[in-house]
């Protein structure tokens, strides 16, 4: 699996960002988000259970995550047309406000090696990139836990500091000073 202070894989990917099929897809690169912070969360399948509680989570989220002049992607490997059948049918997606990406050809998911060996799925994932494409942040659960993409946005915050961060620190908490 690529880890922390590694480059983000290349990667691209069509991406549902409407619920209407004449507007519903776009292509996304690692160029798209382009010195930007990324946050890429994976999860195993559409049309689930614990995968919507999370995705519109982020979802709430989002405008956190853009003032802090990042973008966020949802991927899994599902087909764009299955992101865009789920988006449309489940009321907690509708309104979603960053892509649904499909890795389809799981090149993404293989490069990162977050395919689960038993269920053939991308596992819950989480990664936080920063602006020149280096991973600094990856939180992985099984695939029965959902993640809280509050901690999340509270390690963005904390990587953004650019200082040392003691446990559970907030966003306007002192940082630690080196002795």
């Amino acid at each position: 699996m690529i880890g922390i202070g590694q480059q983000f894989p290349k990667f691209a990917l069509t991406g549902v960002v409407t619920n209407d099929i004449k507007t519903a897809f776009q292509p996304f690169t690692n160029a798209s988000a382009a010195g930007k912070w990324q946050i890429v969360f994976f999860w195993p399948k559409d049309f689930t259970f614990v995968c919507p509680t999370e995705i519109a989570a982020f979802g709430k989220l989002n405008k956190e995550f853009t003032a802090r002049d990042a973008q966020v992607y949802g991927v899994s490997t599902d087909s764009e047309f299955v992101h865009l059948a789920w988006r449309s049918s489940k009321s907690e997606l509708k309104d979603l406000p960053f892509p649904m990406l499909a890795d389809i050809k799981r090149e993404l998911t293989s490069a990162l090696g977050i395919i689960d060996a038993e269920a053939g799925v991308a596992q819950r994932a989480t990664y936080i990139v920063d602006p020149q494409g280096v991973i600094r942040f990856v939180y992985i659960t099984d695939l029965n836990v959902g993640r809280s993409p509050d901690e999340v946005l509270r390690v963005l915050d904390a990587l953004q500091t650019d200082e040392l961060c003691p446990c559970n620190w907030q966003k306007g908490e002192d940082t630690l000073k080196a002795a």
